[in-house]
């Protein structure tokens, strides 16, 4: 490990994984930030106008999926999609190791809200083994839940012959990682499995010597599963400019969310992750292992 140091403008640290900085010491998130104030997002608006009108349904069945939780940023992202652009999003949810009541509610709320829903609801002894593993050989205490997050929306969207799969932001780009997917809309399963699992999930099922049916959810969508469907796998945070806040007030508003009466533990905020108890464990080993933690964290999204 090289020198150690902060961002010049913001709170990101050199420890952050893929992060880079430029000759003044900013972060690429901040140098983001910055080319966000004068990037032409009607351009990106009309890209993305010109995708959703190559899907869209005009019968009224789905047309795309959008992984949501009950939180602020999938919510945000499936009412633009529905009330906005006329789109019909089937929603997913896999559920966490350890919910919390309060995302609990907020995912009914927002299912009440309107929208069609799918919850997967993996085996709880499988997701409870590859959660330990990820936490021992990754540092990272839902790594299984994680992988379920990339790899099921993605294989529902395979069973509904769906090729539109929406993320709500592409956080590499928003908050400092790779800058692969800047100026680009989509990627695919090898970015996913590279970057987002840090190529961790083939360790994992070794090492937790799980194979077969037991992994069904937890394994991308083969080719013979895709079809000739080919899957469009974007962010929404490439075609708006990305505020946490504002979809917090939108999904509020709109889809019921409550947020926490509480500051959440180790920040200063109390309306994000709130789903699942295991947050705070991840925030405490981000602190053991970069240096940073949750409320470090967090004001980063603020800054960048």
């Amino acid at each position: 490990m090289g020198d150690i140091f902060w961002c010049s403008s913001c709170l990101n640290m050199s420890t952050r994984p893929r992060i880079t900085f430029d000759d003044h010491g900013r972060c690429n998130a901040c140098q983001w930030a910055e080319e966000k104030k004068t990037l032409d997002w009607s351009i990106r608006q009309n890209e993305l106008k010109k995708i959703l009108g190559e899907h869209r349904s005009a019968t009224g069945s789905f047309d795309c999926v959008v992984p949501v939780s009950g939180g602020k940023d999938g919510s945000y992202v499936a009412y633009q999609l529905k009330h906005n652009y006329g789109m019909h999003p089937l929603t997913v949810t896999v559920t966490p190791a350890l919910s919390l009541e309060l995302g609990n509610q907020n995912l009914k709320n927002f299912i009440a809200s309107g929208f069609d829903h799918i919850q997967v609801s993996a085996a709880g002894n499988v997701l409870q083994t590859l959660n330990k593993f990820g936490f021992i050989h990754k540092g990272f205490p839902y790594f299984g839940w994680l992988i379920a997050i990339e790899t099921v929306p993605l294989k529902i969207a395979a069973k509904f012959n769906l090729s539109l799969i929406f993320y709500g932001e592409e956080g590499e780009t928003e908050y400092g990682g790779s800058t692969a997917l800047k100026d680009t809309p989509f990627h695919g399963i090898d970015f996913m499995r590279d970057v987002y699992l840090e190529g961790g999930q083939d360790l994992v099922f070794k090492e937790a010597h799980l194979d077969g049916e037991a992994l069904s959810f937890f394994r991308f969508p083969t080719p013979t599963e895709i079809g000739d469907n080919q899957l469009k796998i974007t962010h929404w945070s490439y075609f708006e400019n990305w505020d946490p806040y504002r979809n917090y007030l939108l999904a509020k508003e709109k889809c019921g969310l409550t947020e926490s009466p509480d500051t959440n533990s180790g920040t200063f905020t109390n309306f994000a992750q709130n789903d699942q108890a295991l947050y705070s464990l991840h925030a405490y080993m981000m602190y053991l292992k970069f240096g940073f933690g949750r409320a470090t964290h967090f004001l980063v999204f603020e800054q960048c």
